[in-house]
């Protein structure tokens, strides 16, 4: 009977054990699911928190720097990656015990210290039931406790930070969009002046806005690809990202994440600034503020003006328009804009319309785009009185415009070629100005063609005469205190009876200078090492090419196709044949037909000091020649 009673102690014993474990494992259950969950009992009270699944996401009470007020915030890692701010206007004070919980009417609601509700997601019909959780994209959604329908998302709702699988959106026909808006300032996350919205549908921009109602900066219109009014610069951040026309006529821009990153953000500054960030394996890996540049704010040289910021001023006219209020473009005030030199010819059969093209442009605002073929375009604006510009982009197809070009940027890289429209008299005018600088090119290479050719003839005048022709591999040095002469393998040949030093000598500056009364103009006999073409390298390699341009003619806004003409001359002079452009290469080059050009080589009849290597310094002096000439220790030609 002991035994039998012993047996059943063990067995209760037993299964109390097995009803312990069961207990505990449904706690425990329950504590793993609630972790990213809120609901009507299931709340968070500052300064606890609540994490998504993935543990990359917290919800949380926070305190911006230098402020004691509490705001109830998503954050990436920690609180110092600020992604979204749940009552950014009704900030909580300090020590005030905030409470994130589901209401009666089954919204997610911030409350204070006396229940009052600071902050609700404001959803008009939900059950009663309802859940929050926070997701493991960062995204906090409401949940119908009946359905499990999304009623409410904090990426619906986003404050000054854009993330990874949020959308930017707008309808086209209702007008409702999701934008994100800058705090007011870094202590402050209340709404701040600059807003970013997906603008222009038919051609999706995005826009910044001061105010919500003034421009501030276009992105320029979405390609496939990319936004086309980027800075080249700027654009690699746009991987992963698409714009999206649904049926209901919404336009969404949105970015995945990609393998370059687990995370990226992109947040407004309240100065209006893109701060970009990235994340590889929970750590930072990069950090970027796009500060832009002086032609970055929208519209800034006005209707008809172009931006440029590598020029000053920034601002220019179109070509073929001028200053609205010349005194105010003086002053820098540009925004009045510029107007038509000379009136369109439109309908004129005998003197039409034509149009000049202006490379690497930022396009205006307000295009009007076609699924026209590229050599459709021009035909297409021409057939139209009011059409003024027109581009294309292989992603867009044939944009035009048709009333005032606003906000048009010229890029040192990137950007597309943009069309504008000028009558038939206005463009020969452009045309002639394009002769002008070719006929100053022309002249520059006609000068140090002549001056080379006046080289080579007095080279060939000097040549010695047949009886001395074995003697010709000799070069000799004459030494003012020891007459001594070597040949090209150093060997000394001795003193003048030897030879006749009076025909090869080769005097230094100084006793030329003595000679000549100081180079006087009236002792010169040809251009030589003193010609324009020495004069020209040597500012060239000063990077002070600028200087040759003669000051009447040097108008700030020819000066650098006047450089590009120098430039052009100097490949011209190059010392091999093999490296210098033929005509037809240097007609190319002067119509703009290759715009880059390669960096000149040394000019012909500079020094080779490569045949005296064998020389002493005692015998050798580090100037001279090797055309049986006599030549000056200047590194002329």
């Amino acid at each position: 009977m002991h035994t039998r009673l012993s047996e059943k102690m063990v067995l209760g014993n037993h299964k109390s054990l097995v009803f312990f474990w069961v207990v505990l494992f449904c706690l425990c259950l329950d504590f793993g699911t609630a972790t990213d969950t809120i609901t009507s009992s299931e709340l968070v009270k500052d300064p606890q928190t609540l994490s998504s699944s993935n543990g990359l996401f917290t919800l949380g009470f926070f305190s911006p720097k230098n402020s004691t007020n509490r705001y109830v915030g998503i954050w990436y890692l920690s609180d110092s990656n600020i992604l979204w701010v749940a009552n950014r206007n009704q900030p909580l004070k300090f020590n005030s015990s905030g409470i994130v919980t589901i209401s009666r009417n089954g919204n997610v609601v911030v409350l204070n210290r006396e229940n009052k509700t600071i902050w609700s997601s404001n959803v008009t019909y939900i059950a009663s039931n309802s859940t929050a959780q926070l997701s493991d994209t960062g995204n906090l959604v409401l949940l119908d406790g009946n359905t499990g329908e999304v009623m409410w998302e904090s990426f619906k709702h986003p404050t000054n930070v854009y993330i990874p699988n949020m959308k930017l959106s707008r309808n086209r026909i209702t007008g409702e969009e999701v934008s994100f808006t800058s705090w007011k300032t870094s202590s402050d996350p209340s709404v701040g002046y600059f807003s970013c919205s997906l603008e222009r549908l038919s051609a999706p921009e995005l826009f910044l806005w001061v105010n919500g109602t003034l421009p501030y900066y276009r992105s320029g219109p979405w390609n496939g690809q990319i936004f086309i009014g980027f800075r080249p610069l700027t654009t690699g951040y746009l991987k992963g990202c698409n714009v999206s026309d649904e049926d209901d006529g919404t336009v969404y821009f949105s970015c995945d994440s990609t393998d370059q990153y687990d995370f990226r953000t992109v947040a407004l500054s309240p100065e209006g600034l893109f701060e970009t960030a990235s994340w590889k394996n929970k750590k930072k890996i990069s950090s970027d503020v796009f500060h832009g540049t002086n032609c970055n704010q929208y519209g800034v040289c006005g209707a008809f003006g172009s931006c440029d910021w590598q020029t000053s001023p920034v601002c220019s006219c179109l070509s073929g328009y001028e200053a609205t209020n010349v005194e105010e473009w003086n002053n820098k005030n540009w925004t009045s804009g510029c107007v038509r030199k000379v009136p369109l010819q439109c309908g004129n059969e005998v003197r039409r319309d034509s149009f000049l093209k202006l490379e690497k442009m930022k396009v205006p605002d307000y295009l009007q785009k076609s699924a026209s073929l590229e050599n459709e375009c021009s035909a297409q604006c021409l057939q139209n009185c009011s059409c003024v510009a027109y581009a294309y982009d292989n992603g867009i197809g044939c944009m035009s415009w048709f009333g005032d070009l606003i906000d048009t940027q010229k890029f040192s890289d990137g950007g597309l070629d943009l069309y504008i429209r000028m009558s038939p008299s206005e463009l020969e005018n452009h045309s002639g100005k394009g002769r002008v600088i070719i006929a100053v090119a022309v002249s520059t290479i006609g000068v140090i063609t002549l001056a080379i050719c006046a080289y080579l003839l007095w080279k060939w005048t000097a040549k010695p005469t047949a009886a001395r022709k074995r003697k010709r591999d000799a070069i000799f040095w004459f030494n003012r205190s020891e007459s001594t002469a070597v040949d090209r393998t150093g060997k000394k040949i001795g003193g003048q009876s030897e030879v006749e030093l009076h025909e090869q000598l080769l005097f230094d500056t100084e006793t030329l200078a003595l000679a000549t009364n100081n180079f006087d103009s009236s002792n010169k006999l040809g251009e030589g090492g003193f010609g324009p073409v020495y004069k020209v390298w040597k500012l060239w390699n000063e990077d002070n090419i600028e200087s040759t341009i003669d000051q009447s003619i040097c108008n700030p806004v020819h000066e650098k196709d006047i450089v590009r003409c120098v430039h052009i001359g100097l490949l011209c002079v190059q010392e091999s044949a093999r490296h210098r452009p033929n005509m037809a290469t240097v007609i190319s080059m002067l119509n703009s037909e290759i715009v880059n050009l390669p960096p000149p080589r040394q000019p012909a009849f500079i020094e080779r000091p490569d045949i005296y290597k064998s020389l002493s310094s005692e015998e050798c002096r580090p100037s001279h020649s090797n055309n049986i000439v006599s030549i000056t220790d200047i590194k002329g030609r």
